[in-house]
């Protein structure tokens, strides 16, 4: 939902006039002022990104705040249950005539804010109290629980759009910190959040000063500017960490991804966006991807999982070298870029075990055929509870693939575990059907959500069309390939990252098994194949075992029952992320001289 409008200036919004010459930008419930000539700050192509964004710190929020409250209500039942064993201890003494205290001392208040259902003590700031009644006798009685409220940093905020969001549609926000290094950006940011009623002329006595240094406002969006990668090394220290950490680059997050997995708090929300797919998703620049991401690419369909991989693998090296780790919670391929949404956790014994979820992986340069090499086992001893971690055995194949013979790709190395977390996207998805009309991107949440939610836990997918032109045979329908898997007794899914994909827990020889047996019913011109290919090889091998193609009850998901949007079309000519934005160029847009 968004929309742009032409405003004097004289007109006046809140308590700030719309200076001549810009224009008002509304999305959702935000408002920000652009220069009437140029979009340059703002991509709208990303609206998809901030609405989901939204929705997952919400989802994120609501859990961190159960947690909370959890763990407030344990340590109130220890409280009441120590005051009643120690006036229990009194009475009995009584009773035995000894000497007691004229009254017992109160119970010291816990200061840790798990125990208070409060935000951490962040620099500067105080845990806000418990609140404490007394009944009519004056005894104490139970302190009632406050919700905690939650800081978020985002380290790139050009227009300040997605903070402003952020502070007003996500209930447990305490504040935004939104920043930018060029001082164009941070002014024109200013005038947004004093737009939308956010600024330091709205800071609550129990705002409390900014995490971060020089130039920082007060108020619910906390205007920055700083360098990036100082900013969150500046928020290293448990006591000034933030409970959400923002990264929306242009281009690639790998320079700040050090310093965010150490400003996010224990049990926090990073959020993560990459828009180089052309590093991360083809091999056209392994030694660049090498570069930023510690692993190489590989050139085939299912290479924007490989991107997804190839990301969340540099966010568990980076966060296990301060012993902390990382679980995915929705990792996302769109459009152009990836988003990942990981929570960050301190445990030494869970780091041990990352090089286990770490793998390479050798991929067929003929017929892409993708073989897993883990970098570690993890190993429990017979009996008991311990944890042995071994270094693994391999390769897992010959130089040749069995397949078609042809040599092997080496991919990686890159996270081999669950890039989602089943429950946390349906929870998010929950949220987006209970709030009818929040969200202008609504449908395509709802049906890349509902994909995401449905995808095995495996790496890669294939499309049966892909997969047909390796035999050079008519390509099958979708729903052939997926009912011959299941009569086998295989599991199967759609990919969120691909139109017509498909997962499966089968091999890939398993499934060009399937692939023979098509052939079958509907023979190639062996004639138009050349000598020495890879069709060669592969149609040289005769199915193992007849595939049933009749239509199998499960084969149609619910992700392909409902109309959904679960893969967006192109909506403009030329569409893309757009181009880098340099200081002088915004400083023209901002109306002043380069």
């Amino acid at each position: 939902m968004t929309s742009s409008a032409d405003v004097n200036s004289s007109t006046a919004t809140g308590t700030m006039n719309i200076p001549e010459g810009f224009t008002v930008h509304t999305e959702n419930t935000a408002k920000i002022l652009l220069p009437s000539e140029t979009t340059a700050f703002l991509n709208p192509i990303q609206e998809f990104n901030r609405d989901l964004s939204v929705a997952c710190i919400t989802t994120w929020s609501n859990r961190w705040e159960q947690g909370k409250r959890a763990r407030w209500e344990q340590a109130s039942a220890r409280r009441e249950k120590n005051k009643k064993r120690k006036k229990n201890a009194g009475e009995d003494k009584e009773e035995q005539g000894m000497d007691v205290d004229p009254a017992p001392k109160p119970v010291e208040t816990q200061t840790k804010s798990e125990e208070q259902g409060t935000v951490a003590a962040s620099a500067g700031e105080k845990p806000k109290p418990e609140t404490e009644t007394t009944n009519g006798n004056g005894e104490e009685k139970q302190k009632e629980y406050v919700a905690p409220k939650f800081a978020i940093l985002e380290a790139l905020s050009a227009t300040g759009l997605r903070a402003i969001r952020y502070a007003h549609e996500i209930p447990l926000v305490k504040y935004v910190i939104a920043n930018d290094i060029l001082p164009a950006a941070t002014e024109a940011m200013r005038r947004n959040v004093e737009l939308n009623g956010l600024g330091p002329a709205s800071a609550s006595e129990e705002s409390g000063p900014a995490k971060t240094g020089k130039k920082t406002d007060l108020g619910k969006v906390r205007v920055s500017e700083m360098d990036a990668i100082a900013l969150l090394y500046h928020h290293r220290a448990d006591n000034a960490r933030v409970e959400v950490v923002d990264l929306d680059p242009y281009g690639t997050a790998a320079p700040f991804i050090d310093g965010a997995v150490q400003a996010v708090a224990d049990g926090g929300l990073l959020c993560v966006t990459c828009t180089d797919m052309a590093v991360l998703a083809s091999n056209n620049y392994p030694e660049k991807c090498y570069a930023n991401y510690g692993g190489v690419p590989v050139k085939a369909e299912f290479s924007h999982e490989v991107a997804l991989r190839l990301v969340l693998h540099t966010l568990a090296t980076s966060a296990a070298r301060y012993g902390r780790y990382i679980t995915p919670l929705v990792s996302l391929s769109i459009d152009f870029y990836v988003r990942v949404f990981v929570q960050v956790r301190s445990a030494p014994i869970e780091v041990k075990k990352a090089f286990s979820q770490s793998a390479t992986y050798y991929v067929c340069s003929g017929c892409q055929s993708p073989h897993e090499q883990t970098l570690g086992r993890v190993v429990e001893k017979p009996g008991t509870n311990n944890l042995t971690y071994k270094a693994q055995s391999g390769p897992p194949i010959g130089p040749e693939c069995d397949e078609c013979g042809f040599k092997f790709h080496v991919a990686g190395p890159m996270w081999s575990g669950p890039i989602h977390d089943k429950t946390f996207v349906s929870e998010v998805l929950k949220h987006v059907e209970e709030n009818p009309g929040k969200y202008g991107t609504e449908q395509r949440m709802k049906g890349m959500l509902t994909v995401a939610g449905e995808e095995l836990d495996v790496p890669f997918y294939f499309t049966p069309s892909r997969l047909s032109g390796f035999f050079h045979c008519n390509s099958p329908p979708l729903e052939h390939v997926a009912s011959a898997l299941l009569h086998k007794g295989y599991e199967i899914s759609r990919s969120h990252a691909c139109a017509g994909s498909l997962k499966t827990t089968a091999t890939r020889a398993q499934v060009y098994d399937i692939i023979r047996s098509w052939i079958k019913l509907n023979p190639v011109k062996m004639e138009n194949v050349k000598d020495g290919s890879p069709t060669r090889k592969l149609l040289s091998k005769e199915p193992t075992e007849e595939a049933n193609f009749s239509r199998h009850p499960q084969a149609i998901s619910r992700a392909s029952q409902v109309k959904l949007v679960r893969y967006q079309q192109n909506p403009t000519p030329n569409w893309g992320p757009g181009s880098r934005p340099n200081a002088s160029k915004r400083k023209r847009e901002d109306g002043t001289e380069a």
